[in-house]
């Protein structure tokens, strides 16, 4: 993985095309009202975040993305209208890496980082240079507008950076993917116990910690944290709590990273998706999956009651959120989060 050797993203100069002045703590705005049609496609009329109106142009709305379900990319889109208005503070200021599935989730994809020469005027971009020396303009979603012209482009699920563009060097999440080995069959219940295991693991260090549903096959536990350590520190943190947890946890866990020497049958705890450039699917993104899973904030009584990954889909999730809200509010608060520093000086097994 490529690593930047600037400390900042270098926006572009004032006055060019497409403007890298991301939203930097402002809210997404308030919920808004879109139907779509079903078939065709539409040019939706949207609110910026700063109140001045968008256009997006939305195409082939009735193309299958779940020809089994009977869900078709308008509803992908739809859904995604639907939950904007807690998705979207979870995103703002963030580079986002685009996954696409052109013609649904079976269909092939493809990863594109850069910005294409026909986006839309108003597309808010943030230029991160690599080590490679090229700088990559990367699109943000700052607003509904934003959102739904990248799933539009056929991108499923989200992937933004953890590091806000104003410091793509300094991550404000540290986090664990607890994934269960995908060459063997493994009951749920043990991702279930190794995240209870992870959120134990950091009460320990006074840490609290929160949880989603990947929507796939594990869970994410994810901590906020004030900015300051870099990157590399909180990788670097990450990797030592993981393998102190599966030292002590030794038949459930793993952190070993090569897949050949894995033991089997264990959870294994990636600490390397905090590593530099590295993205996991946003909280409330769907799936590219059989059954339109959703990523989605669960509490840890859920976890203890055995909650399961396939329990959260496309079509259920926008009443989960009305009825609850959103459970991640609060790592929407940047003045909130861990002091890592303290953590960093003492290790994490003290």
């Amino acid at each position: 993985m490529a690593r930047a050797r600037s400390r900042n993203a270098r926006p572009r100069s004032p006055g060019r095309r497409r403007s890298t002045r991301a939203s930097h703590g402002k809210t997404a705005g308030p919920p808004q009202d879109v139907r779509l049609p079903a078939t065709g496609a539409a040019t939706v009329r949207v609110s910026a975040p700063d109140g001045q109106p968008r256009e997006v142009r939305l195409t082939n709305l009735d193309k299958p993305f779940w020809p089994d379900l009977g869900l078709t990319k308008r509803d992908l889109l739809q859904y995604y209208a639907d939950v904007a208005h807690v998705l979207l503070p979870h995103v703002l200021d963030r580079a986002m890496v685009m996954k696409r599935y052109p013609n649904g989730w079976r269909g092939q994809h493809f990863f594109m980082k850069r910005t294409p020469p026909n986006a839309p005027d108003w597309l808010v971009t943030c230029a991160i240079e690599h080590a490679s020396g090229s700088v990559i303009d990367f699109p943000v979603v700052d607003g509904l507008a934003a959102l739904l012209w990248i799933v539009n482009l056929g991108c499923i699920d989200l992937n933004p950076w953890y590091a806000r563009c104003d410091d793509v060097q300094r991550p404000d999440f540290l986090h664990f993917d607890l994934d269960p080995p995908k060459e063997e069959p493994v009951d749920f219940a043990r991702v279930r116990e190794a995240a209870l295991l992870v959120r134990d693991g950091l009460a320990e260090l006074g840490v609290e910690s929160h949880a989603k549903t990947t929507g796939s096959r594990g869970i994410h536990v994810y901590v906020p944290i004030r900015r300051g350590p870099s990157q590399k520190q909180v990788w670097t943190f990450a990797k030592l709590f993981a393998m102190a947890l599966a030292k002590r946890h030794p038949g459930l866990l793993t952190a070993e990273y090569r897949i050949a020497k894995r033991p089997s049958g264990r959870i294994v705890v990636d600490y390397n998706q905090n590593a530099w450039g590295r993205t996991l699917a946003s909280i409330y993104s769907v799936r590219p999956g059989p059954e339109a899973t959703v990523s989605t904030p669960v509490t840890w009584d859920e976890i203890e009651s055995g909650v399961e990954t396939t329990d959260f889909h496309i079509r259920n999730v926008p009443d989960r959120i009305n009825r609850l809200g959103d459970l991640w509010l609060p790592l929407t608060d940047r003045s909130g989060g861990i002091e890592l520093e303290s953590l960093l000086k003492t290790g994490p097994e003290q």
